[in-house]
């Protein structure tokens, strides 16, 4: 079973040093997640966005991506917009998980979400309140104990906040 390494990055610049390390220390673009705010407004991320409503949510196929760095290379990088919540930009497994069902679940929104990916709810609800505050939520999926290691110590080395180990539940392959 697979496990997924979560952190809250307080910068861009944090953000993309994590997701560097991560990506030397052999962790694939598609197995590396990140979401952040959409609060920048300058179109630094070329997105298009098209309704679900049935999952009340609003995902995004990119047309652009990020303006350059580490943070646009990751797979299936998209906008989100979650009812109360506002904007999103999602890249990786955590895409998927947002898009799709696991958010017009009860919890809703960012929560329902990851309890879907495996985050205790408590941890999620934290996880929320801390991207609100314009904060980026990292994660990387490891597929064994040595790489739950790695993703970790990256993680502390670049003084990432709120770090948490989790077995996933079932996140789809993007």
């Amino acid at each position: 079973m697979s496990k997924s390494v979560f952190g809250i990055a307080t910068t861009q610049g944090q953000a993309e040093t994590i997701v560097q390390r991560l990506q030397s220390q052999g962790f694939a673009n598609s197995e590396i997640s990140v979401l952040l705010p959409d609060t920048s407004g300058t179109g630094d991320f070329g997105h298009v966005k098209s309704t679900k409503a049935s999952e009340g949510v609003t995902a995004g196929a990119t047309t652009g991506g990020v303006a350059g760095g580490a943070l646009g290379l990751l797979a299936g990088i998209g906008a989100l917009a979650i009812p109360g919540l506002g904007p999103f930009i999602a890249a990786g497994p955590i895409m998927a998980a947002l898009s799709g069902a696991a958010v017009g679940a009860t919890a809703g929104g960012i929560v329902g979400g990851l309890i879907g990916l495996g985050i205790p709810e408590i941890e999620a609800r934290r996880y929320e309140n801390k991207l609100k505050k314009g904060n980026y939520l990292i994660a990387a999926r490891a597929m064994d104990s040595d790489q739950v290691d790695r993703a970790e110590k990256i993680f502390k080395e670049a003084g990432a906040e709120d770090i948490s180990t989790v077995a996933e539940a079932s996140v789809p392959n993007t």
